[in-house]
């Protein structure tokens, strides 16, 4: 019983180890019914089906993180929307307390990039909010297995 215990434990971990982020999915469920939400979600089977076309990314170290992915959830809020602006940053405060690390920001009046990571050496994933002119709020998740002196090397 006890072994039986421990397993299920084990799984939970790992399971919950490569877990995408609960507010990017709570993002996307609130506006997925939206007829202007735009979404691509790659993962499983196509990302092998990538990695086998032998594309090379040799500028900067982006061909190793591209190898690294596993999965990319992209979605754009309507820009219809009143209150995507609120959302965008309801998101960031979010992911801070999801224990996600703000690894990069640039940001000039209303436009900005945020790039938060969750993990240390290996990092499982990435979320990068992008936010531009009037109402573009973008949102890009990228869950792989990423070494982080990689990621610091991308020019």
């Amino acid at each position: 019983m006890k072994k039986l215990i421990l397993a299920a434990l084990f799984l939970a971990i790992n399971a919950s180890a490569f877990a995408q982020s609960k507010s990017v999915d709570n993002l996307f469920d609130k506006y997925k019914g939206d007829k202007d939400f735009f979404h691509m979600d790659l993962g499983g089977s196509f990302m092998n089906f990538a990695k086998g076309l032998n594309i090379s990314l040799d500028e900067g170290n982006m061909d190793a993180i591209a190898k690294s992915v596993e999965r990319v959830k992209f979605f754009k809020l309507p820009a219809n929307s009143q209150t995507a602006a609120a959302d965008f940053l309801a998101l960031q405060k979010d992911l801070g307390k999801e224990k996600y690390e703000l690894m990069m920001e640039t940001s000039q009046k209303n436009k900005g990039v945020f790039m938060y990571s969750k993990g240390a050496k290996k990092i499982q994933d990435l979320v990068l909010l992008i936010s531009g002119e009037g109402n573009d709020y973008i949102v890009v998740s990228l869950q792989g297995d990423f070494d982080a002196k990689t990621l610091s090397e991308v020019r």
